[in-house]
């Protein structure tokens, strides 16, 4: 039996509690910390509360502010590089230092009280450490421990590669696709997901549903979106459902009342997310932009694919077929159980772990 501890900033779209569940199904103990409590309202296992930090709109508003007026940059800039390094200025550097001593006690009490350094594997989420300099990943790679370090996407694009992590990391992840070009050495996971914990959708409704879920209109292309949805409402009489920052239950009971759901439809952050595997378990079609990188990736996949010019036409196509809908609705479910349930990704997880030295 392996002890398994994932240390992540937030369970951003519940991810941590599906590991912990394919884990715990395969004999394992497994735990996850986070810093703060996620904005989805997800499941919590051992939360430290850090100030300073929080999934909440003050503190995002804040951060957008501090990046644009006082570091001078485009918060959401891909800062470039194979990998991109995370090279702070040393006034910011001196501003986690002095964040990092507030945070002390509770992490120490924390490690102290949940035994957090006698695991046998560390899952680094975000490829973060409680400290930028990574002084407990450091401390526990002293111990013989196995680091991992799974990136999801902006924690690479745009704030970088720690180098003090990648330095002690034995193996690093990611879901994102593009990430597997901009690290030289990272492996591919599909994203874990509970997919059985839906039932099929078997028909369409009357009105036949649109939906579309944000948290990022930007990165989404959520304003055109919303503004074709609202123009196949008069002429073709659908109904759109627009969600935006609601808690998870609530965007869950909603999705389920659509009969399309439309993803993204820009290239910020490719292909498609927790969002999409949400619906595809539900079996309603998915419309997303795929480049033609990820269709050679995963060429049996289901979705239907759009961008910002062929969006309405993508759209009104499923529309006037409504038994197409239903047809894609269906494989989709059969795609997804095959790819991304938890059950069967995390054997592909062990064999990640095979090849550092770990017996499973």
């Amino acid at each position: 039996m392996l002890r398994i501890l994932y240390i992540s900033p937030e369970n951003t779209v519940g991810v941590l509690g599906y590991w912990r569940r394919a884990h715990t199904l395969n004999g394992h103990y497994c735990r996850y910390v986070t810093f703060f409590r996620s904005a989805g309202d997800f499941e919590e296992d051992i939360c430290l509360e850090l100030p300073l930090v929080a999934a909440r709109p003050w503190f995002l508003r804040s951060r957008i502010f501090f990046a644009r007026y006082v570091e001078r940059r485009n918060p959401w800039r891909d800062i470039g590089g194979n990998p991109p390094w995370w090279r702070p200025p040393v006034w910011q550097q001196l501003l986690f230092r002095m964040r990092e001593a507030l945070w002390l006690p509770r992490i120490q009490q924390a490690i102290r009280r949940h035994r957090l350094a006698d695991f046998d594997v560390y899952h680094f989420e975000w490829g973060t450490d409680f400290f930028r300099d990574a002084r407990f990943a450091a401390h526990l790679k002293r111990k013989g421990k196995k680091i991992i370090c799974h990136y999801h996407g902006q924690d690479m694009r745009n704030r970088g590669v720690i180098p003090a992590m990648d330095a002690l990391s034995d193996l690093n992840l990611t879901n994102e696709l593009d990430l597997m070009y901009r690290h030289p050495n990272i492996r591919y996971l599909f994203l874990p997901y509970d997919v059985q914990a839906h039932s099929l959708k078997t028909e369409t409704g009357r009105p036949l549903t649109l939906c579309h879920a944000t948290t990022n209109r930007l990165v989404k292309g959520s304003d055109h979106i919303i503004a074709v949805c609202r123009e196949l409402e008069q002429s073709h009489g659908v109904r759109f459902l627009f969600i935006e920052n609601q808690p998870h239950q609530k965007v869950l009971e909603l999705k389920r009342q659509a009969d399309i759901y439309i993803d993204q439809i820009t290239d910020h952050a490719w292909g498609y997310g927790m969002n999409s595997l949400e619906a595809l378990a539900m079996g309603i079609p998915c419309v997303t932009y795929l480049n033609s990188t990820y269709t050679r990736f995963i060429p049996d996949h289901p979705f239907i694919s759009a961008d910002g010019g062929n969006l309405r036409e993508r759209l009104v196509e499923l529309i006037e077929q409504p038994e197409l809908i239903r047809q894609i609705g269906t494989a989709s479910r059969r795609w997804v159980e095959k790819y991304h349930d938890y059950r069967n990704v995390v054997t592909h997880l062990y064999e990640y772990y095979r090849t550092i030295g770990l017996r499973v």
